[in-house]
């Protein structure tokens, strides 16, 4: 195994840097705008752009990276949540109230295209840091970059609850951009060399797949994340804080959990599949599907018949994290066994494309859907698009290579 670490530590740290500090935003704009009087499908708005501009830019932003190299791409998704983060600070509770939403969504969108600049570089590169063929190493190492990535977003919850509750607002968003600033700064100055470029220009053309394997992954990409977003956005912490009654700390910190043990699980799927004999295809994520599904409607299920629908949902997402969690982490394997080191950057951008894409329907309907019917109109149509992503992921090939290789 012959591995660049110092390549692969100098990316996964500024994506670790950036993840704490977009997984502090998403709950620092929930919690504050829910105090402030905001509506459940207003809020679901402010995030919509974030969604909506990270569309965009997986579309185009692998093509970018493709010509440009991942160097670029990165520092610019960094430097753009800076200006993000600054700019949203500004924010004032006496603007008019389309105004105000306005503002938001336009900063949001901002951070939409720094995230997915800064995830579409970092999972690119560590496709072209890890030897050529060697499959389970590369398993190995793009699940402790996703793991990692989530478990550190999960953090980045529980610190923009308690920032909100120490700093404010904008106390909070002016401390994590000053921190992300330096982040960038040491990132520029330390990361060595070229990393990322096609080896000859790619037309702009190129950049929609033509890999039948890759749209087939996107297509239940976009589906199995839509699945999660659907309760996970706007429904679960609604549900929490309005039905429940918690407070904003506990909400925070429920959620922070909730993702810190969903990254756990990601970093550990490879020895956890190892262990069962299991290599990681599309057969086996099919039957991860089917436990989502299988979980999903138990936990509606309780909650409609009043079978203590707290206790429900909190253990029922716990086991719902633990299946989503490993098939996540081969979908992100499968996207870079499938590619070439040539078209990386541009199979990633559209994989996540379809992955931004389905977080986008998933945010709007979960501001609808909980307005409409509450959690469990939710968890209902997480139901019909788990179905979905298991019908489009019957198309995928089995071939992945062998884990003994690493």
């Amino acid at each position: 195994m012959n591995i660049d670490i110092r390549k692969y530590a100098m990316v996964t740290g500024a994506y670790w840097g950036f993840t704490l500090t977009d997984g502090a935003l998403r709950m620092l704009v929930l919690l504050h705008f829910h105090s402030i009087g905001y509506s459940p499908f207003e809020i679901a708005l402010l995030f919509l752009f974030y969604e909506f501009f990270g569309i965009i830019t997986n579309l185009i932003g692998g093509w970018i990276a493709a010509r440009v190299g991942l160097k670029v791409t990165l520092f610019a998704g960094l430097a753009l949540q800076v200006i993000a983060l600054s700019l949203l600070a500004m924010f004032d509770p006496a603007w008019p109230g389309v105004m105000g939403v306005a503002y938001v969504m336009a900063l949001q969108a901002l951070s939409g295209i720094a995230k997915d600049l800064t995830k579409l570089s970092s999972k690119s590169a560590v496709r072209l840091i890890v030897p050529k063929d060697e499959y389970g190493v590369l398993f190995r190492w793009v699940a402790v970059l996703t793991g990692s990535k989530n478990t550190l977003k999960g953090i980045g919850f529980f610190m923009g609850g308690a920032l909100l509750a120490w700093l404010g607002f904008a106390g909070a968003l002016i401390a994590m951009a000053g921190g992300l600033a330096i982040i960038l700064l040491m990132t520029v100055i330390a990361l060595p060399g070229d990393l990322g470029q096609a080896s000859k220009k790619l037309s702009f053309r190129k950049i929609l797949s033509k890999n039948a394997s890759i749209n087939w992954l996107s297509g239940a990409r976009f589906f199995l994340f839509g699945s999660r977003d659907i309760w996970f956005v706007v429904g679960l912490p609604l549900f929490l804080a309005g039905t429940i009654g918690w407070d904003h700390f506990q909400v925070s910190g429920y959620m922070a959990t909730w993702v810190i043990a969903y990254g756990l699980v990601q970093a550990a799927t490879p020895k956890l599949l190892k262990q069962l004999g299991k290599i990681p295809d599309s057969t086996i994520s099919r039957r991860w599907i089917v436990i989502l599904i299988l979980v999903t409607i138990a936990i509606s299920t309780t909650v409609h018949a009043g079978i203590a629908p707290g206790l429900s949902i909190l253990l029922g997402l716990l086991a719902f994290g633990f299946a989503f969690a490993v098939n996540s982490a081969i979908h992100s394997y499968l996207v870079l066994a499938y590619s070439e080191s040539d078209h990386v950057s541009l199979n990633v951008g559209f994989y996540y494309m379809a992955n931004a894409g389905g977080r986008l329907l998933g945010t709007l309907l979960s501001g609808l859907m909980y307005q409409w019917g509450g959690f469990v109109l939710c968890l209902s149509i997480s139901v019909v698009f788990l179905l979905a992503s298991w019908s489009l992921s019957l198309n995928l090939p089995n071939f992945t290579g062998q884990l003994d290789k690493s």
